[in-house]
């Protein structure tokens, strides 16, 4: 855990503060892979971030801390044409990987994950979700400077491909070789900038529409695995919120629609289809990877997710829709 003083000391490297002063500060919960200060200031709250070398999970997982220069470039890139969809850059160090960014109030920025799992599931926000998104990626695979500033390929490996994909295939061998393919395409294609995290946890319900968080992961690589990531998230939660079932499904389809209506970099098609590929693999990852969903508690409900995601791999499909339909079976 970052300490306050070196906390103050990240404040004044960054010309936040003057030497000897001391702002309250207190440290902000529910991340794993860095530690947030919340930093009161007269004119207003600021959060300051430190990346990690340890994630704080149960299994040893590192990660290199210089991933906070690439988060730090990726609300940079984002905020010159949706600034709408990420949070402000106060200061950054991006050698000393720490940043500060504005504070969103939760009492109007809620989180959008614990909406699901309250039972608040509002379609129109995954349709944001997915219309964001893919402006994200399209505006990024028309770039052409992007991939040079982004040369991340063995950061994204060490802090998702390896963690989730690859430590689902030591504990399920007789589907490694569908997983290692899977890992393979995905670390091989090369489209668009990937935020690499989005997730409801990462993503606040403003009122001006979704806002991304935590891009730790930022790679110029396969804009998939975004879309294929959250989708995950709002097939796992019909587990916990039976009774939001048909709306968490809803979400599922809603979302994918207006993400491959917005696709112009390739064709939607062949985006669907390695979405379709990779998300049985994500569903056993956060059973049986090295950062298990912590809302699954029961045996019964971790079983549905493998028998699904391993049916799937075995036999893959190429559309999000025929996903949705065998998750449906398991469900009924």
């Amino acid at each position: 855990m970052t300490d306050a003083e070196t906390l103050y000391a990240d404040l004044a490297r960054l010309g936040l503060i003057r030497p000897g002063e001391r702002p309250p500060a207190a440290p902000l919960t529910g991340g794993v892979s860095s530690d947030i200060w919340k930093v009161d200031f007269p004119s207003g709250p600021i959060c300051v971030k430190r990346a990690l070398a340890k994630l704080k999970v149960a299994q040893d997982w590192r990660a290199p801390v210089d991933r906070s220069r690439y988060e730090i470039r990726w609300f940079r890139t984002v905020a010159r044409f949706l600034p709408k969809a990420v949070p402000s850059i106060v200061a950054a160090d991006e050698e000393a990987g720490v940043f500060a960014m504005t504070y969103l109030d939760p009492e109007d920025h809620p989180l959008w994950k614990r909406q699901l799992l309250d039972g608040q599931v509002v379609v129109a926000t995954a349709e944001e979700v997915g219309a964001r998104l893919v402006r994200i990626h399209a505006e990024t695979a028309r770039d052409g400077s992007i991939p040079a500033q982004f040369p991340t390929d063995a950061i994204f490996h060490d802090i998702r491909l390896s963690p989730y994909l690859e430590a689902a295939a030591v504990r399920h061998p007789d589907r490694a070789e569908a997983l290692r393919r899977i890992v393979a395409t995905t670390a091989t294609t090369r489209r668009a900038l990937v935020h690499g995290d989005v997730s409801p946890k990462n993503i606040l319900v403003g009122p001006k529409g979704p806002i991304f968080l935590d891009a730790e992961c930022a790679w110029f690589g396969d804009p998939a695995f975004d879309l294929g990531f959250c989708l995950n998230h709002l097939l796992l939660k019909c587990l916990v919120r039976p009774d939001a079932q048909a709306a968490l499904l809803a979400s599922y389809e809603a979302m994918s629609r207006h993400y491959l209506g917005g696709v112009d970099w390739e064709p939607a098609a062949d985006v669907e289809a390695r979405v379709a590929t990779l998300l049985p693999g994500l569903l056993l990852a956060r059973v049986d990877g090295k950062s298990p969903v912590e809302y699954l508690t029961k045996d019964e409900d971790k079983e549905r997710v493998r028998r699904t995601s391993r049916h799937l791999l075995d036999r893959p499909v190429a559309r999000l829709a025929l996903v949705a339909e065998r998750w449906k079976q398991e469900l009924a």
